[in-house]
């Protein structure tokens, strides 16, 4: 069996989510076509175009599935290759532009947007990491249409693809050993990219504060940067230099022993549709502290979710960091990890995993 694997925009988490399904779906021979994720409007609207000047002979092959991500502009390379069209045509959304915030100094996606909506149109199979992914879809899409000049009656057939669509996450690697103890539960973690999306501001602010009061704690700030960067950071940096015991992306073994260490991983961000950072950290012993809202009511019990605002985050980390047996347990990950996921992943290339097993909807 031949699956083509489209990764039109290849963020860290797509790279990771398509290297880790080769490797654990064997029994298929995947090719896999890439692009960098830069210069996101171009990339969005023209990978079609760059594959069809680059991979000619790559795309002119048959396949007996077609998995792409949401940002791949499936019907238009449908139209320049159609023999494409008679594969099985799968779109995997790791997120989706009509709940991603925009800036003040972007213009509005819509050619994003439509990207996104067309690729669910002309997909056989939709697949969405969380159900939080999959209703903001859909209630989006729904508001854009009726902005349509014809006000089309879309409600109906978003609803036939609501209903139709699967929620199955990327999973993460299988750990050997889980901490069953946090080893350093005053230790802060920021392991997400550095921008204005992730919300930095609040988390920083609220650190701000805690250090003025003196409560103690660590900070490691980790994650991907890029060319330009939230001026928080550096403000942070020059703030928070008492107690920063890591600033900066680290290489992977770096990493990944930071994050053996424990510690508290939090979010404040605007923008997650699943969320592997947070994840792994949690999967290492780290308590997770994330705000009340988008996907992680789904993923997270109540005990470590605050209401999503700096004064609620101050609070909580404050009674954490103070007194650290007010930590909740470490968090069972077993259910995020490729062994509870790979039959399903086999089943929705191979069989059209048309069985409840492939059904995770959800709360």
């Amino acid at each position: 069996m031949r699956i083509l694997l489209l990764s039109a925009y290849e963020a860290v988490s797509h790279r990771y989510w398509a290297n880790t399904l080769m490797a654990e779906v064997t029994e298929v021979e995947w090719t896999l076509l890439s692009l960098p994720a830069r210069h996101f409007s171009w990339r969005i609207r023209g990978n079609p175009l760059s594959w069809w000047l680059k991979e000619q002979a790559t795309l002119s092959q048959r396949y007996d599935v077609v998995l792409a991500t949401s940002m791949v502009d499936i019907a238009t390379l449908v139209g320049l290759f159609p023999h494409l069209g008679q594969a099985r045509k799968v779109v995997y959304f790791h997120e989706n532009q009509f709940a991603y915030p925009e800036s003040s100094e972007q213009i509005p996606r819509v050619e994003a947007k439509m990207v996104n909506l067309y690729a669910a149109l002309a997909a056989d199979e939709l697949v969405f990491n969380t159900a939080y992914n999959r209703d903001s879809f859909f209630d989006g899409a729904r508001r854009f249409l009726k902005k349509m000049p014809e006000n089309l009656p879309a409600a109906q057939p978003l609803e036939r693809l609501r209903r139709a669509a699967r929620i199955v996450p990327v999973p993460i690697a299988a750990a050997g050993g889980r901490a069953v103890v946090n080893p350093n539960p005053q230790r802060l973690i920021w392991n997400h990219r550095w921008e204005y999306d992730k919300n930095p501001e609040d988390f920083f602010k609220v650190l701000f504060k805690l250090s003025e009061q003196q409560v103690p704690f660590e900070l490691a700030v980790l994650g991907q940067q890029f060319r330009e960067v939230p001026g928080i950071f550096a403000e942070a940096q020059e703030r928070l230099a008492a107690h920063i015991v890591c600033w900066g992306a680290q290489p992977e073994a770096e990493y990944r022993a930071l994050l053996e260490g424990g510690g508290i991983v939090v979010s404040t961000t605007w923008h997650e549709f699943q969320g592997l950072a947070i994840m792994e950290a949690t999967q290492r012993g780290a308590t997770p502290l994330v705000p009340d809202r988008l996907c992680f009511p789904e993923l997270y019990p109540n005990e470590y979710r605050y209401d999503g605002t700096q004064e609620g985050l101050f609070h909580r980390l404050k009674a954490w960091l103070l007194d650290p047996t007010c930590q909740p347990a470490p968090l069972d990950t077993c259910s995020w990890e490729w062994p509870q996921w790979q039959a399903v992943y086999r089943q929705l290339l191979m069989q059209g995993a048309s069985s409840d097993s492939m059904r995770r909807v959800g709360q």
